[in-house]
């Protein structure tokens, strides 16, 4: 009997830890204008976002000539590649507070001045962009950057898409994933998910009518693919 009146007790506990925690999400959410509400939330909402990664058609035989005329000289290997660094003629892309750079295994987190600039300006139109609709502090997820014709071989194996003439070479594009995302959510649901891709999308859109970039929808490696003009 002692036994089960202990097992009482625990579960009268747990059940009073629950119902004090829910109530003060409650109270928090009248407080915070619902936002950690939205932190739990599973429901599939519609963002009645437009589609715009189609309109991203750039293609390459279009603009490589000019992206290689506006990026730098492509670097045979790292050493060529810390030459660049050294010369300030490119420049290191870290994580943010707008956006993932991820570990990369066949490029290297560096790019010219007005590429790093671009990657910011898409950031900060992203975040203000998604922030009025409930997914706050959302980030897009920078996936490559700059390559050394000796890694292209290794690529090339793994994509088909990989290019000798590729903008990745001369410093100035860069790959974001549209597959993942990260914002201040514990379930980022398929319509959440499906809403960041597009609006992302929009974004690069923008910058790609205002002449600051060619964008292109890969839907083979999952990205989108911009180059700084």
């Amino acid at each position: 009997m002692k036994f089960h009146g202990v097992y009482l007790a625990s579960v009268l506990k747990i059940i009073f830890a629950l119902l004090l925690i829910i109530a003060l999400i409650y109270f928090i959410d009248r407080f915070t204008g619902n936002h950690l509400s939205s932190f739990f939330s599973t429901r599939c909402l519609d963002y009645r976002q437009k589609n715009y990664s189609i309109k991203l058609n750039d293609r390459l035989v279009n603009y490589s000539d000019a992206a290689k005329l506006r990026g730098v000289k492509a670097s045979r290997n790292e050493t060529e590649l810390k030459e660049k660094i050294s010369e300030g003629k490119l420049v290191r892309v870290r994580s943010g507070n707008k956006y993932i750079i991820e570990d990369m295994k066949y490029s290297s987190p560096y790019v010219t001045k007005e590429s790093k600039a671009l990657i910011e300006e898409i950031g900060r139109r992203f975040r203000e962009k998604t922030s009025g609709k409930g997914i706050r502090g959302a980030k897009f997820i920078v996936t490559s950057m700059t390559r050394q014709t000796e890694n292209m071989k290794s690529l090339k194996s793994n994509n088909s898409n990989a290019s000798a003439n590729s903008p990745h070479l001369y410093g100035n594009a860069f790959d974001i994933t549209y597959k993942r995302f990260i914002a201040r959510k514990l379930f980022l649901t398929n319509c959440d998910n499906k809403y960041l891709k597009e609006a992302l999308a929009e974004v690069i859109w923008q910058l790609r009518a205002e002449k600051k970039c060619w964008a292109t929808y890969e839907r083979g490696q999952n990205c989108f693919h911009v180059v700084a003009r």
